[in-house]
């Protein structure tokens, strides 16, 4: 072979290597909250290619709560989103026709609870009465109270708020500055066993468990990415799943993912709280049965009753702008078990 053909030879091969690359389209993931457990398995669909195999080349953000990552897939500042579908109903009730919609349900029962101690009276929701319930105005489990207080009888006048931050949440709690927090489940539970409030004196009153429908946290997308890029945001979605069932078989395995990221966290805490997600909020008998990133007409329904409890809405709810399936790949892609 001459120098010229092996040159040629050598440049088509650089050429295609070059195409290969640049047919990976960057994208955004905008979580909903800082590194922890269960995020997980979105790194590890980065780590192990899934989201490459897709054709996608993803930066994946921390977030400060789900208000914090919509706007940003609305805006077009990311193209997709990690955050609470309840906020998103709210959103696009004071944001008409904003470009944002949910494409894949990933917490099928929300992981909302109130967080008491039972050392300062608050087992049971009744409990509230009387006492003060530390909240952080952009918490996902503070915006469902209303709902909640009204499936479960409270009578809220007798609640004492306290708007609090998200780093002082948990604090408060262990100091006994409050006598109940709201927060995720898995998230604020493990917190104050970090903290050093014993674990027997940790009451967690899921908002699922007493009375409430609605869905959590689901995987969002901008509307007009995603109408240019179908294909694009199904391959996202597969991926996810992938990352899921990973990290469901192998959860010790997935937190490593994390700890690259977030070399200060705990890993045995934080394996233990994507256990807690798991078990409680992603891997539901509806998932096991059905697959992952779907709902239940019925059920969604019924979360749209309930939701006009905590929001005041100027326009008819409708569940056509909030989720869609039609992005959803098959239903072998989305088994996660």
């Amino acid at each position: 072979m001459s120098i010229f053909v092996r040159g040629a030879t050598l440049l088509a091969a650089v050429v295609a290597m070059a195409g290969a690359v640049s047919a990976q389209t960057e994208v955004v993931l905008a979580l909903d909250w800082k590194f922890e457990g269960p995020s997980a398995p979105y790194l590890v669909a980065a780590d192990k290619g899934y989201f490459s195999d897709n054709g996608l080349e993803v930066d994946i953000s921390a977030g400060q709560g789900s208000l914090d990552a919509i706007p940003k897939v609305a805006s077009g500042a990311v193209q997709f989103g990690f955050a609470d579908i309840n906020s998103l109903m709210k959103f696009l009730d004071s944001n008409p026709g904003a470009p944002v919609i949910a494409v894949m349900m990933v917490y099928d029962k929300p992981p909302f609870a109130i967080i008491g101690r039972k050392s300062l009276g608050v087992e049971a929701p009744k409990d509230l009465e009387g006492r003060i319930l530390g909240a952080p105005p952009p918490d996902g489990a503070w915006a469902q109270f209303n709902a909640f207080a009204s499936v479960n009888d409270i009578n809220v006048s007798e609640v004492t708020v306290e708007p609090v931050g998200f780093p002082t949440r948990e604090p408060n709690l262990a100091e006994g500055l409050v006598d109940a927090i709201t927060g995720y489940s898995f998230s604020s539970y493990l917190n104050l066993v970090r903290a050093g409030v014993p674990e027997d004196d940790i009451s967690t009153i899921l908002m699922a468990d007493y009375g409430l429908d609605l869905y959590g946290n689901a995987i969002m997308v901008n509307t007009d990415f995603a109408d240019e890029n179908p294909e694009l945001v199904t391959g996202f979605i597969r991926a996810v799943a992938a990352g899921w069932r990973d990290a469901i078989a192998d959860p010790e395995a997935a937190v490593e993912a994390l700890i690259t990221r977030n070399p200060a966290a705990d890993h045995a805490l934080e394996t233990r709280r994507l256990n807690l997600a798991i078990d409680a909020n992603v891997n539901t008998d509806y998932v096991m049965e059905n697959g992952m990133g779907g709902v239940a007409p019925d059920r969604f329904a019924s979360a749209m009753e309930q939701i006009v409890q905590n929001f005041e809405f100027t326009n008819p709810l409708d569940a056509t702008l909030y989720f869609t399936d039609k992005y959803l790949p098959a239903s072998d892609d989305l088994k996660i078990n």
